[in-house]
């Protein structure tokens, strides 16, 4: 398969052959979605917690006789329905995280990188070279590109510069060809990459 290859002036500089066996994989929805899911579970910290009414300091003692005050009978000030109560069914830290298959996760990758090569979301550029760190050269790159909303720009190598520059853009995710993970993928509209990055993805995902 070949791919249109574009400078940072989102003029084409020529082709580039990638891997069919990465970049052209059949898309199963129900597996990215698995993949994306047990990804994000796994970010939660599970580490939520409040008071049962059993757990709340104080009341020991009965507000107020049982019959005879005209009142709700009241065996504690801490029940549920009392401001200062135990909560009802409490949440408490528990571990969200789901295992998913190194298998899984790998063809749930290639799944989503060939949606976007598929969907035309896919932009490869020689290479993002900045004299220094500057979020107007990024930003402008971008809308050469007409990229607008939630974009994912992929470097070979971490790159400080691009890094810092490309962070502080609304919308815009910054991580390198090691790092990229299908929830980047599927959250983000255009995903910009680097020559180098697609090498690296191939490589990396070739080895495993």
């Amino acid at each position: 398969m070949k791919i249109d290859k574009f400078n940072m002036e989102a003029k084409k500089v020529g082709e580039i052959e990638v891997s069919d066996a990465v970049f052209g994989v059949e898309f199963n929805e129900a597996l990215v979605h698995q993949v994306v899911v047990a990804q994000l579970a796994n970010k939660r910290q599970g580490t939520k917690s409040t008071l049962t009414r059993s757990e709340v300091r104080g009341g020991g003692k009965k507000p107020w006789r049982q019959k005879g005050t005209g009142r709700a009978r009241q065996g504690s000030i801490r029940a549920p329905q009392w401001t200062g109560g135990g909560v009802v069914f409490a949440p408490k830290p528990r571990d969200f995280s789901q295992k998913i298959n190194k298998r899984m996760k790998k063809q749930a990758t290639l799944c989503a990188l060939s949606a976007k090569v598929s969907d035309g979301d896919f932009i490869v550029i020689d290479a993002i070279a900045l004299e220094q760190i500057k979020t107007k050269a990024v930003a402008e790159m971008l809308d050469k590109f007409g990229v607008k909303g939630k974009a994912l720009i992929v470097t070979g190598e971490h790159d400080e510069k691009v890094y810092l520059s490309g962070r502080n853009i609304p919308g815009v995710s910054v991580t390198e060809a090691a790092g990229v993970n299908v929830y980047d993928l599927v959250a983000n509209g255009k995903c910009l990459i680097t020559e180098a990055a697609v090498r690296k993805i191939e490589q990396i995902q070739e080895a495993e």
